[in-house]
This record gives structure tokens, C-alpha cells and sequence, in this order.
């Protein structure tokens, strides 16, 4: 290249002379470097942590950079340092680590508000390690979505709750389950307006029935008086048009609940789970009437084991645990179909582990109770499915029964965080947005679209393997939540909540449980159609 044309401005060299090395002469020596021994701190030697001078800056650190629990631990095991006891307030013998924990618990929504007694006493259900408390808390806003915006597909009804604990209904209202103080059904969401003034961040739904959870952990019940979701017998003869708080909970701070057919499941802040109804013949850990009102403590092995999630299906229900060694599954009740995932068709009357997970090097995340069927998303992503196949719910090609959990070998390239059971249907969502879905297709709402030709027989169709539901993926929105229905005494519909905040539904909508005017002899929608409710409010 031409430097003289190339724009690079031109290096001057001035002129040297030559000479033989050996004249060179130095006239400053050059000064000599000697090795030097590193400062310590105190006592300690040469090869210890550098800031071990300004403790106070390693935990701001460690708290500001909202390290994981399992990376507190490391730091413990691989470096004394963060072993040996702090000399901070409130707790001299803790370890930065430990601290680094609490200061990072401090910050979650359900531990800032508990007494300091409360918070000792959760430390000791977590091995008495503030880490496990922290992962603990950590564990239940993943799966639970606690403090956002939450979209809930009940039996025949839908209840919506916004980012600041506004909730809205709409749908079948034959029981009032709506809580508006009526029992006309409603195909526009309307503002429970008796719940003014109190900020909801929870809710479950079953067939006539909604409950509903204060960020005080007061809990909220409307429709059926009953706790089970059964539509027979003498339960669920009485009805509430409007929200009333369960009396037998106030001394319970609740912050999830679960409908499941004959009973009803509750967690509190602890991580204790109580129990409704169904208590005959020691279905679930106790003896009692099955119209019993009183919360009684699931007992057996999660006695002293804090729970992070509960989810209940047909007669049985599903319990995510935090144990030092990691997270597990519990599952108790009815065992038809292999469901409970012990390898058997047994019922349990006690919870037991599901000790699959160990044999699949897995770490479970989230739990799903379908009607018939249950799944699971790994922390690697994987998701596992169990019970009877029925329709392809299974996701693995057919429609066999499968008594332990099985990894979805269809899903191994698809990193999932979330996953979604229904009757004989389910959803899995995966880290960049995208859902797949498989099952049973009827009332159109596995999403799916349908082809040129026999669309209605498409969008009908049943799907054995997991399949993308590309009707989302035309949304131009990131999917960060699904919700479906989870009863088999009502058609099926689907929600589908976007980051922005959009709502999404699609599936059967006879009662107006979609949100959505249906046009003439229009019982369902194939299509995901926004429903006109403002989630940030």
C-alpha cells in the first residue's frame, strides 16, 4: 500500500547512528526490583482472601449481586473465609454467606413483613440455614407467580388478577362463583368490587367456586360453600355471591391455595400445607367428616419439611418440597392411572417422595396436576410427565400410561420453565416464549392452526407429541405464563399472558369464560383473541 495516498499519517524516523552494542553506556543504573512480601491481615497468611481487611465490602457485594444460594454455599466450602462467623449485627456467629442470605430474604414480599420470631422459626423448618431460606423464598416466586399479574382458566369461569391485586371475573355464574353479588353470567371481565381496598396476589378456581389470597394472607372464598370441587352430593348446597374470608384460615397466613375434586389445599408462608374435606378413611392424613370446615395439617414425611408449591388433580395432590439436598416431589391421595408416580396404581394416605427425580439426575422447579395426568419442569429445563396417557397427554407419541415420571424425549432441544395441566392436556413454555402443547384437542384449545382443508376437524385434532403453537408465536408477544382448564366436567379453555401484559384466550368460551363476544351459534375460538383487561392496574 501507498502510505502516501492511504490517508495514515507517515512515521518520521530520525537519524541514528550506528554503534556496536558494547559502546552503549548507561549512565543511570537501572534500579533493581526485590520480591516482596504481601501485607496480611491480622493473623492470616500469605495465599488468604486479599479482602478479608474489609469484610463489610465483600458482603455488600455478595448481597448487591443477588448470588444464588447454591453459589453462597460454594463460597463456604471452598473458602474459609466465608465460613467463619462475621461479627455483624443482628447475628455475630454468621458467616458472610449466611448474611449475604438474610440480607437478600429482607428483600423478598412475604418474609419483609414477619416477626422476628416467624423468620426464626422458618429458618429452623430450612435446616437453620438462612440459605435454604432464601431458596426457599426464591423457589415459591418462580412457580407461583406471586406479586404479578395472573390469568386463572377455571371450570366454565376465569378469574384475572392484575400487577396491583385488582381482580376481575367473568364467565358462569350459577353459583355465584364470580363474587360480583349475583348469579348472572358475565362475557365481559368486571371488577370484584367488594374486594376494594384489598390487594389480592393469589387465587385458585374450581367448578363453582373461586378463592382468592390478600398479600396479608387472608383468604377469600365465593361460589359454592364447599371445599371440594365435586358438583354431586349434599356439598356446595349453599352459595356466597360475594367474597367472605374463611374464618378458619385468619391465623393462617396462606399464600397459595389448590381445588382439587372432594378437597381443597392450602399453603402458608411457612410452608405448611392444610388440608379440606375428604378426610374419610384417611384419604389424606386425617379422619374426618368430609364437610369438615376446619384446616387440618397434612401430616406424614412433610411434617418438617418446608413446601414451595402445591397443585391438585382428580383426588390427589402434588406438593414441591426444599430440602437441603435440593428440591423434591411429594404426591399423596388417589393412585388410578399412576398419577401419584411411584411406579404403582396404589393410593397413598401419607405423602410420599417420588424418588424418580434422583434416578433422572433431576432438580424439579415447577409441579402440575392434571385431571389424570402430572408434569414437571427440571432447573435444566427438562420436563417429565407421568399417569395415564390418555389423547397424547403425555407428550411422548402415544397414549400409554406411565407409573414413574418420563422425560419428554420430543422436548430435549427446548429449554422449559414453565409447564400447565388440564384435563388430558398440557402446555409447556420455554425460555424465549415459545409454548408447545399436546393432548387432547377438544374445544380447540391446544391453539394449534388449523389447515386448508377439514379446519374444524384440525383444530379438533388430538396431538400425541408436542407441537408449537405457532397462533401464539403470530402474537409478536413473549409468552411468560399459561393457564388452562383443569376439570373433567367443563370444556376446555386457555390463557395466555404476554411480558407487556396482554391477555390472550382461546379454547371453549359457551359462558362467556373467555372474555370475548362470541358471534352466533359460536360456542369456542381456535384462535388466541385479546381480552380487554389492563393488567398493570
Amino acid at each position: 500500500m501507498d502510505t502516501s495516498t492511504s490517508g495514515t499519517p507517515t512515521i518520521q524516523y530520525h537519524n541514528i547512528p550506528d554503534q556496536p552494542i558494547t559502546t552503549i553506556v548507561v549512565a543511570t543504573p537501572l534500579p533493581t526490583f526485590q520480591p516482596r512480601q504481601r501485607l496480611c491481615y491480622r493473623d492470616s497468611r500469605p495465599g488468604e482472601f486479599p479482602l478479608s481487611a474489609s469484610p463489610s465490602i465483600v458482603l455488600h457485594v455478595l448481597t448487591a449481586c443477588n448470588l444464588d444460594p447454591q453459589d453462597l454455599a460454594k463460597l463456604e466450602a471452598t473458602c474459609s473465609f466465608f465460613r467463619q462467623p462475621a461479627n455483624f449485627a443482628p447475628d455475630l456467629d454468621l458467616s458472610l454467606s449466611e448474611l449475604a442470605a438474610l440480607d437478600m430474604c429482607q428483600k423478598r414480599a412475604i418474609f419483609k413483613p414477619m416477626t422476628t420470631e416467624e423468620k426464626q422459626n422458618l429458618k429452623q423448618r430450612c435446616d437453620g440455614s438462612w440459605k435454604l431460606v432464601l431458596r426457599f423464598l426464591l423457589a415459591g416466586e418462580a412457580c407461583c407467580r406471586r406479586e404479578k399479574s395472573q390469568a386463572i382458566a377455571g371450570p366454565g369461569h376465569s378469574i384475572v388478577v392484575t400487577s396491583k391485586g385488582v381482580v376481575y371475573s367473568f364467565g358462569c355464574n350459577s353459583s355465584g362463583q364470580l363474587g360480583n353479588g349475583s348469579t348472572k353470567e358475565y362475557w365481559q371481565p368486571q371488577p370484584i368490587r367488594a374486594l376494594q381496598g384489598i390487594r389480592i396476589i393469589q387465587a385458585a378456581a374450581g367448578a363453582g367456586r373461586t378463592m382468592l389470597i390478600s398479600d396479608s394472607g387472608q383468604v377469600y372464598a365465593f361460589g359454592k360453600d364447599s371445599y371440594s370441587e365435586t358438583e354431586f352430593g349434599i356439598q356446595g348446597s349453599k352459595v356466597a355471591a360475594t367474597p367472605q374470608l374463611i374464618e378458619s384460615l385468619k391465623n393462617i397466613f396462606v399464600v397459595q391455595a389448590t381445588i382439587g375434586n372432594f378437597f381443597t389445599a392450602v399453603l402458608s408462608r411457612e410452608g405448611r400445607v392444610y388440608t379440606f374435606s375428604w378426610g374419610s378413611e384417611g384419604k389424606l392424613c386425617h379422619h374426618t367428616d368430609p364437610n369438615d370446615v376446619e384446616p387440618r395439617p397434612l401430616l406424614g414425611a412433610l411434617e418438617h419439611i418446608p413446601v414451595v408449591q402445591i397443585a391438585a388433580g382428580y383426588c390427589y395432590l402434588l406438593c414441591l418440597a426444599c430440602q437441603s439436598s435440593g428440591m423434591s416431589v411429594y404426591s399423596v391421595g388417589c393412585g388410578l392411572g399412576g398419577k401419584l408416580g411411584h411406579g404403582s396404581r396404589t393410593d397413598e394416605k401419607y405423602p410420599r417422595l417420588v424418588e424418580q427425580f434422583q434416578m433422572l439426575n433431576l432438580q424439579p422447579r415447577v409441579v402440575a396436576a392434571g385431571a389424570w395426568h402430572a408434569a414437571v419442569v427440571g432447573q435444566d429445563g427438562r420436563v417429565c410427565t407421568w399417569g395415564w396417557g390418555r389423547y397424547g397427554c403425555l407428550g411422548h407419541g402415544n397414549e400409554e400410561c406411565e407409573l414413574v415420571p418420563k422425560v419428554v424425549e420430543a422436548l430435549s432441544n427446548v429449554k422449559a420453565v414453565h409447564v400447565a395441566t388440564g384435563d388430558y392436556t398440557t402446555f409447556v413454555l420455554s425460555d424465549n416464549g415459545d409454548v408447545y402443547s399436546f393432548g387432547c384437542g377438544e374445544s380447540a384449545s391446544l391453539g394449534h392452526n388449523p389447515g386448508d382443508d377439514d379446519e374444524e376437524e384440525n383444530m379438533h385434532a388430538n396431538v400425541l407429541s408436542p407441537e408449537l403453537v405457532t397462533l401464539l408465536k403470530q402474537v409478536n408477544e413473549r409468552v411468560v405464563h399459561i393457564s388452562l382448564t383443569n376439570s373433567i366436567y367443563w370444556n376446555a379453555h386457555t390463557f395466555a399472558l404476554t411480558e407487556s401484559g396482554k391477555l390472550y384466550a382461546f379454547g371453549a368460551g359457551d359462558k362467556g369464560q373467555l372474555g370475548v363476544e362470541l358471534v352466533a351459534n359460536q360456542t369456542e375460538r381456535g384462535k388466541p383473541e385479546r381480552v380487554n383487561i389492563d393488567l398493570d392496574n
